[in-house]
């Protein structure tokens, strides 16, 4: 069974794009935080990047922002590509086949309002 479960920030702003075929998609980092303490006292961070498709993808786009608090609900994939060097990188991603809007940032709401 290939499931991922994720709850963490948003790092950057979730913008849409469309491939060749004309699908929406958008492709986010995920800050989670680890649940213990480093040899230096000192809760890590990891960046997981996170691919959203179609509907989920124009919905991140629309409802969320950097610094807010999202679950995702998906699978890992595995792809590679070739540099203009012709060296081969891997990469593993999430693809997400759910996102539950967890929280806002609140800075974001209050600049809003202050406008």
């Amino acid at each position: 069974m290939n499931q991922v479960v994720l709850v963490g920030r948003l790092s950057d702003e979730p913008s849409v794009a469309k491939t060749e075929n004309g699908k929406n998609y958008t492709t986010v980092h995920l800050a989670v935080q680890r649940p213990f303490k480093n040899s230096d006292g000192i809760y890590e961070t990891d960046f997981i990047r996170v691919v959203l498709w179609n509907g989920i993808a124009s919905n991140t786009s629309e409802y969320c922002h950097t610094g807010d608090i999202v679950g995702i609900k998906g699978r890992l994939q595995n792809r590679s590509y070739e540099t203009e060097d012709n060296e081969k990188k891997y990469i593993t991603e999430v693809i997400a086949e759910r996102v539950s809007f967890i929280s806002a940032n609140r800075s974001k709401k209050e600049d809003s309002k202050d406008k």
